[in-house]
């Protein structure tokens, strides 16, 4: 990764809680409780992160959730139907939107 997004950033990712540690620890507490093993599994959580963070195009997340799928026993199947999934909704979502779009024309043309 080079630009403005350097994928060395990731290691720092908790250095965003030095001016503000009692929020930076309430929200890595919230968020490790959230990845772990639940009604669903670390792996299947990783798999759903990863279509997420493409359908909000974040490439530190992207870059997280790919090393994270394959360590949790992902193939690349899997997750490319995962990012399927992401670009149905994300262009169905913008799809479904032309119905307002058409709201507005038949109302504008009345």
């Amino acid at each position: 990764m080079s630009g403005y997004y350097d994928s060395d950033d990731l290691a720092r990712f908790a250095e965003i809680g030095k001016d503000a540690p009692e929020m930076a620890r309430k929200f890595f507490d919230y968020y490790a409780t959230v990845f772990a093993d639940g009604a669903l599994s670390e792996r299947e959580k990783s798999l759903i992160a990863l279509a997420v963070a493409h359908a909000v195009q974040c490439p530190y997340c992207i870059e997280a959730y790919t090393r994270a799928c394959l360590e949790k026993g992902s193939n690349l199947p899997e997750m490319t139907e995962a990012v399927h999934v992401a670009n149905a909704i994300r262009g169905g979502a913008a799809l479904v939107h032309g119905v307002q779009m058409r709201n507005i024309a038949e109302k504008i043309s009345l």
